[in-house]
């Protein structure tokens, strides 16, 4: 079924007023966030007033009620700059709304969906010290008792957990692997809960101004509708139905930012001269700035075609993962282009090309690095061609 999203002319003026706020209030506040390792936070309060908080987050639970598609275009133009901008939300957005509208109950829904929208900071807890992607190794518990469950465990390299007010965590709710990861189940966690605590904050290569640190469960009491949807075992599923959005969003930054960077590379490339003319009338300068741009606009046309599928209900578990993996890549190119077209000057920090540089390389990591999506690629691609369905 196609999800028509906002009125058409409601999200064209919505986009205009962003990037002007991206343009006029985001991108000259990097300096202060770099300096700050935080985001400033009468602009978090400009976030919310605009509703970046509850962009999919249907109308009657307060939010906007995007489509895919719409949701996508404004990642990408939130993402023109620096990427701590995009995470502080994208959690809520791509990750734990997603959650609670593919699994929730109708009440978990109607009390958490509104207190999400209206910008209150969520995280999501898959990660831990000894497993990523791989479910079978993961060791937080979720133990049932008369009174509802105890959870005990660490999750890793969680984005926003220093702030967050609530988190969704997976927890195994069986002692063995079950087929098809029916040992992991879901729970909403309120991050006052006792018991849990949040660990340093880890010290990262770039993307200033977004934080991560570890979750840790030490005897966590939660109530029976803690579970999320009510039900065991869909833990797994609710998390790879949520990582397809949180993919498509990775790979809208991605592009957004791999464009920021060849701004800045054409920018410096027509202001810098050598043997007495800019450099970019240097026919192996234009050749970086070509490869780029055609890269960039092959990722926005992937995007445009990934999220209209979604919008028609399709799985685009497949074509998510391809479009994640070819915009992360992709942008890791051209932000490494854009150090060499800046030469020298392209590795000192006082320069905007070294932070690019610095900062695009987590997004072949975010939400399954490149290796394991082009696992699951190709393991679809194979069951697909093998159930006649291939295309």
């Amino acid at each position: 079924m196609n999800n028509p999203g906002m009125d058409v002319e409601d999200f064209q003026q919505f986009i205009e007023q962003l990037q002007r706020f991206v343009r006029e209030r985001l991108v000259p506040a990097e300096q202060q966030v770099i300096e700050a390792d935080a985001l400033p936070q009468d602009i978090v309060q400009d976030m919310r007033d605009m509703g970046l908080f509850g962009l999919t987050i249907p109308e009657e639970f307060g939010g906007a009620g995007m489509n895919i598609s719409q949701y996508a275009r404004t990642v990408h133009a939130l993402s023109y700059a620096m990427p701590a901008f995009r995470s502080i939300v994208s959690m809520n957005i791509g990750m734990v709304c997603s959650a609670l509208k593919n699994g929730g109950t109708e009440t978990q829904k109607a009390e958490w969906l509104p207190r999400l929208a209206a910008g209150e900071i969520a995280a999501f807890g898959l990660t831990e010290p000894g497993s990523g992607s791989d479910s079978a190794g993961m060791q937080t518990t979720a133990v049932k008792t008369d009174q509802g469950w105890v959870l005990n465990g660490t999750k890793r390299y969680i984005t926003n957990s220093p702030y967050a007010g609530v988190a969704v965590i997976m927890a195994r709710t069986a002692k063995e692997a079950l087929p098809k990861n029916a040992h992991v189940s879901a729970f909403i966690v309120p991050m006052d809960t006792p018991g849990v605590s949040v660990g340093k904050i880890d010290k990262k290569m770039g993307q200033a101004g977004s934080s991560i640190a570890d979750i840790i469960l030490e005897d966590v009491h939660l109530p029976d509708d803690a579970l999320l949807g009510g039900e065991t075992g869909r833990g797994f599923v609710i998390a790879m139905k949520s990582l397809d959005n949180g993919r498509i969003s990775v790979g809208a930054a991605s592009a957004a930012y791999a464009k920021r960077a060849l701004d800045s590379a054409l920018r410096y490339a027509t202001e810098r001269k050598a043997f007495g003319e800019p450099i970019a009338n240097f026919q192996l300068i234009q050749q970086m700035l070509a490869e780029s741009e055609t890269e960039i606009y092959a990722a926005e046309c992937m995007m445009a075609d990934v999220t209209a599928r979604a919008d028609c209900g399709e799985n685009v578990l497949r074509k998510a993962a391809a479009f994640k993996v070819f915009a992360s890549e992709m942008c890791g190119r051209v932000v490494d282009r854009c150090v060499q077209v800046y030469g020298g000057a392209g590795y000192l920090a006082e320069y905007d090309a070294e932070r690019f540089y610095r900062d695009a390389r987590v997004y072949r990591i975010y939400e399954g690095t490149t290796q394991i999506l082009q696992l699951q690629i190709a393991k679809r691609m194979l069951r697909e061609f093998h159930a006649g369905t291939w295309e």
